[in-house]
């Protein structure tokens, strides 16, 4: 029973440490500016779609005999083209992440160092080298196994920071509601997706939890749950206490020895985010694409491009990205896995654990929600 135990949350925490990452940085900002509250009904409501589509998901995977991961279940149940879209979007999501990254470490150094920015773009660029060389040297995957005391850091820090803060909240920062309107009601939506996008820890949960698959329904609410308390608390702490002033970094708010303290966990919360991120986009160029000899570029060459030509044209900001990328990569895999759990409950191969109802009325709203998302986000990098 200790042990069933043990698999169990072992597992829901897979899922918890997917999410959580360098994301939760970017909320406070985008809770500020469109007012705490419809930042709230979009965490809250986009926290409960998707667990739902994670244990759509989660069904998929108990529906098929076979190992597989998000572009294979896609090639199964919707032939080449699902396989395609599933793969364009998530690489567009890792992609979108590395820069915003990029720019939050540039951003974070030069703070803590020179106390201001000027020095963004430098430190930037050394962030990049560093972490460009570090993936590089042999041996340094088993690294990777770190990730799970990383994030049961960034957790525990989080909450300590919050119960700090939490004496100097001032209700007028949350209840204000200056910025509210028709267009704004939707800007939180990209920024809060890519928060909550844990899609790709899924299929390992279901290898994880074993022969115990009647666990794996349980696994998946508590995982989704827990990100979403912790973001709920963060966001009201630092939206409290900051109010528009809240950075969109979230810890590049503060100034002094407390400030100082805060830069280092930005800036170990987007490390660890970039590193996993890297690895994952390396795996997928080496294995599922067959590109090993040129998975330095496109793992690497590319997001420093796309990082030089955003800051010299001063295309877009930190939240900006997570917001683009969110809407984009989570709306294309969340409307892709909606239809793939349909078609798996007739072509299916196995029996699952469990059954979640679905139907095209079900898929229709969520994938309106995610268009109008999409489209929202598109329109925001122009107006």
């Amino acid at each position: 029973m200790e042990s069933k135990k043990r698999k169990f949350f072992s597992t829901a925490f897979t899922l918890t440490g997917t999410i959580i990452g360098a994301g939760i940085l970017g909320l406070p900002y985008i809770f500020a500016q469109a007012g705490f509250f419809i930042g709230l009904f979009w965490l809250v409501f986009l926290g409960l779609v998707m667990i739902l589509i994670n244990l759509y998901l989660g069904e998929i995977t108990l529906r098929t005999k076979e190992t597989h991961q998000l572009p294979g279940y896609s090639s199964k149940y919707l032939g080449r083209w699902g396989r395609k879209a599933m793969s364009i979007a998530i690489v567009f999501g890792i992609y979108s992440a590395l820069v915003a990254y990029i720019i939050g470490e540039g951003q974070s150094l030069s703070k803590l160092l020179f106390e201001n920015f000027e020095y963004s773009l430098f430190f930037g660029i050394a962030f990049w080298v560093l972490m460009t060389s570090f993936l590089s040297k042999s041996g340094v995957r088993r690294l990777k196994n770190f990730e799970f005391w990383g994030v049961i850091s960034v957790i525990f820090i989080i909450f300590i920071v919050s119960f700090l803060l939490l004496p100097d909240v001032q209700m007028k920062n949350i209840t204000s509601l200056d910025s509210f309107g028709i267009f704004n009601i939707f800007l939180p939506f990209g920024v809060v997706l890519f928060a909550l996008l844990g899609f790709d820890s899924v299929p390992e949960m279901r290898l994880e939890i074993g022969d115990e698959r009647k666990m794996l329904k349980g696994a998946i609410l508590l995982g989704g749950l827990i990100p979403v308390v912790l973001y709920i608390l963060f966001s009201f702490v630092f939206v409290g206490v900051l109010g528009r002033g809240a950075a969109e970094v979230a810890t590049l708010s503060f100034s002094g020895s407390f400030g100082k303290f805060l830069f280092l966990l930005g800036i170990f919360t987007m490390s660890t985010s970039f590193f996993v991120l890297s690895f994952a986009l390396r795996d997928y160029f080496i294995f599922d694409l067959k590109k090993r000899k040129i998975s330095f570029f496109y793992v690497s060459i590319v997001p420093l491009i796309a990082y030089l030509l955003i800051s010299f044209f001063g295309l877009a900001g930190f939240v900006k990205i997570l917001g683009i990328g969110g809407a984009i990569s989570g709306g294309v895999a969340g409307i892709l896995i909606l239809v793939m759990n349909i078609v798996s409950k007739k072509k299916g191969d196995r029996k699952p654990e469990y059954s979640i109802p679905i139907n095209w009325w079900v898929i229709g709203f969520l994938s309106l929600i995610f268009l109008f998302g999409i489209i929202r986000e598109v329109w925001g990098l122009w107006w």
